[in-house]
């Protein structure tokens, strides 16, 4: 396969990830500390809009199953809601602001809808990128060139979608940190810009992206029929203790830096730092991957996230230079979990034709998780824990344990996990 098919594939990944983790990572802490909403009430309704999100996945899976990920309308149409709503996220109408009512509806909805258009393009795109390769692939067989053909795919995908994190991670931190009217005016050129690339990504992919295999038209698939793969279920059960170990850290980490860290003006430098790491560890990972296994690759990026979050327990206030490095050792170790996860989905995975729905089930189990990262923030309110309030010790306490501690064990789960699963491989 060209270079060229797979970048022009490769670019949606860029705003498809600006939509996503930093949302998730940005906007419980823009609508509590920066507008205002309680902590608790916001929680809960993260939760809620999450679990619709997690929901629908498995229907829209199957939906694109049936109309084909390569579907010019479906892509459009999704494209367009996502820029809309990802608008609406960051710039709430006037009447919105109007009470914590209000904002917390207006933020439901957005949510809802953001999720729903993330998903119905997201979920066509990765269905896309498993059906490059025709064969029973196995990772240890002979059919390297397809192994090889699906890690390219997966790095250009991540490689952008790295890229697009940093961007929105360091450029609405800053914008935010301006006056109300300059912040406003910003936010509107931020969103303008995300509709730009979103508009560039998708014609690079339905112009100059080579084409999915076409499949067989087919009735939809019981999710059960799903379930029976029992290498499926392993690798699911694998993805959602590793998953919720990165939601909750991602939901939390804007409290850790302004209240644990207490260096809220270094927050670009730690996102940024973050994402960098993991971009640069991107082609490590696949390199790797490609001598050893993405099983093998992926325990190794479990260690070092597990020693990262070891350390963030340790840290406190004025230990800046130190939560640098946290976040540059777990961001690299963010590549292995980004990149290699979807090629061992597509490897157990034999029934193409209906790979539309296993990527909804295992978009369901990882939205799932950041549902579950959204009831953090109603937890830390139960343990007394207040944004910005510095002088909270059993507050700063319940933050750390939620922010390290907890993600530290579901993380040794998954890693204990995987390598049960790694027997099944052939070596």
């Amino acid at each position: 396969m060209k270079i060229s098919a797979l970048i022009f594939y490769g670019l949606l990944g860029l705003p498809l990830a600006m939509a996503a983790l930093p949302v998730y990572v940005q906007i419980p802490n823009y609508y509590t500390a920066q507008l205002g909403l309680p902590l608790a009430s916001t929680g809960l309704v993260l939760f809620f809009a999450r679990m619709f999100d997690t929901v629908q996945d498995p229907f829209i899976g199957q939906l694109i199953d049936k109309f084909g990920c390569s579907n010019r309308i479906w892509i459009i149409i999704s494209a367009a809601l996502l820029c809309l709503t990802f608008t609406g996220l960051w710039l709430p109408p006037a009447f919105a602001r109007d009470s914590n009512t209000m904002l917390l509806i207006w933020l439901g909805v957005m949510l809802s809808l953001a999720y729903t258009a993330h998903s119905m393009l997201n979920i066509a795109y990765l269905a896309w990128g498993s059906s490059l390769e025709s064969k029973g692939t196995t990772e240890d067989g002979d059919d390297k060139a397809s192994y090889h053909q699906l890690l390219g795919a997966s790095a250009w995908r991540e490689a952008f979608g790295m890229i697009g994190v940093i961007l929105s991670s360091v450029i609405p931190s800053w914008i935010i940190l301006q006056d109300k009217n300059t912040a406003a005016t910003q936010l509107s050129q931020y969103a303008i810009g995300f509709a730009v690339l979103v508009g560039i990504a998708v014609c690079a992919l339905l112009v100059g992206a080579i084409k999915p295999l076409q499949r067989s038209k087919h009735a939809l698939i019981a999710l059960r029929t799903l379930l029976k793969n029992p290498r499926f279920v392993a690798l699911l059960r694998i993805y959602f203790f590793n998953s919720l170990s990165v939601a909750i850290p991602a939901s939390l980490i804007l409290f850790f830096i302004n209240d644990r860290i207490q260096a809220p003006e270094k927050t670009g430098l730690f996102l940024s730092s973050y994402f960098i790491a993991g971009a640069c560890g991107l082609p490590l990972w696949i390199r790797l991957a490609k001598r050893i296994g993405a099983h093998r690759s992926w325990q190794l990026g479990m260690l070092i996230a597990v020693l990262s979050f070891i350390g963030a327990s340790l840290l406190g206030s004025g230990d800046d230079y130190a939560f640098l490095l946290v976040c540059i050792a777990s961001g690299f170790a963010l590549g292995a979990d980004l990149a290699l996860p979807p090629v061992l989905l597509t490897l157990v995975v034999n029934d193409k034709d209906n790979m539309g729905a296993y990527f909804g089930l295992w978009s369901l189990i990882g939205k799932f998780t950041l549902a579950l990262a959204g009831l953090s923030l109603s937890l830390l309110a139960i343990l007394s824990y207040q944004p910005s309030q510095v002088n909270q010790a059993s507050g700063l306490m319940a933050l750390t344990f939620t922010y390290a501690v907890l993600p530290c064990a579901f993380k040794l789960i998954a890693l204990f996990l995987l390598r049960h699963f790694s027997k099944s491989i052939p070596s």
